[in-house]
């Protein structure tokens, strides 16, 4: 089981957003399950034209769920697409890993070839074998308090759950103070969802969701965070082995 973070946001002490307890039945390969924690509105034509043929909208088909096999048991949590054959999720999501198994919103297996972990934010890179089905864009910029969002993920290790709220501000990352600033939501997330997208309101990423604290509230990397670390070629490092 993974350990739960510690410290706070300004009074709020922060627990982990991975998966602790006994790890759920993975879902069956028809996306049947597909749990909405808010109302979705209608999509006009536009809106409609991302979808696929399936019905699964391109930011929900690039969301992943990450187990992690793991030295002292087994732990969930979720990432996303950066690109074909590549994933994004959290350092402590994929830490003291034996194996990782990655599975897609349709049930499929995605095969490992290498992961590495940032040490300056809780974030990993996860490389693949096959091809990931979707990947969604990063935001130019970093949202402005009040901008919606929605957190697409895996919360418990089970169904694909989208939820929805909007940017509070930032705080002073309390678990890696020389990261700086990072986003605030009230978008809710569960044990699971950590490594979870964070998306505006066109589909595109705006951070990483990596801890919540103990009011409700989650905490994102931001995308210039993530777009800066990706773009230092020493950033990240190869993930060790048990």
């Amino acid at each position: 089981m993974r350990a739960p973070l510690r410290a706070g946001v300004v009074a709020a002490a922060v627990a982990l957003a991975a998966s602790c307890g006994t790890l759920p039945d993975m879902p069956p390969p028809v996306p049947a399950d597909l749990v909405p924690t808010v109302a979705v509105p209608s999509l006009d034509p536009e809106e409609s034209a991302r979808l696929s043929p399936d019905g699964f909208d391109a930011v929900q088909r690039m969301a992943v769920r990450i187990r992690n096999v793991g030295c002292q048991g087994l732990s969930t949590g979720s990432g996303f697409a950066l690109d074909a054959t590549t994933l994004i999720t959290n350092r402590h999501v994929v830490a003291d890993s034996e194996s990782l198994q990655v599975n897609t919103y349709d049930g499929r297996d995605i095969d490992v070839s290498a992961a590495s972990t940032a040490a300056l934010a809780d974030l990993a890179v996860v490389r693949t074998e096959d091809e990931l089905p979707s990947a969604p864009e990063l935001a130019e910029a970093d949202p402005e308090p009040g901008a919606s969002v929605s957190v697409v993920g895996y919360p418990s290790g089970g169904a694909l759950t989208v939820t929805a709220g909007e940017v509070i501000g930032t705080t002073t990352d309390p678990l890696n103070e020389n990261l700086g600033e990072v986003l605030v939501t009230d978008a809710p997330v569960e044990p699971g969802s950590s490594g979870s997208a964070a998306l505006d309101e066109a589909g595109r990423v705006i951070g990483v969701v990596y801890a919540k604290t103990t009011d409700g509230r989650s905490l994102v990397v931001p995308q210039s965070t993530l777009r800066e670390l990706l773009e230092d070629t020493s950033a990240f490092t190869p993930l060790p082995a048990c």
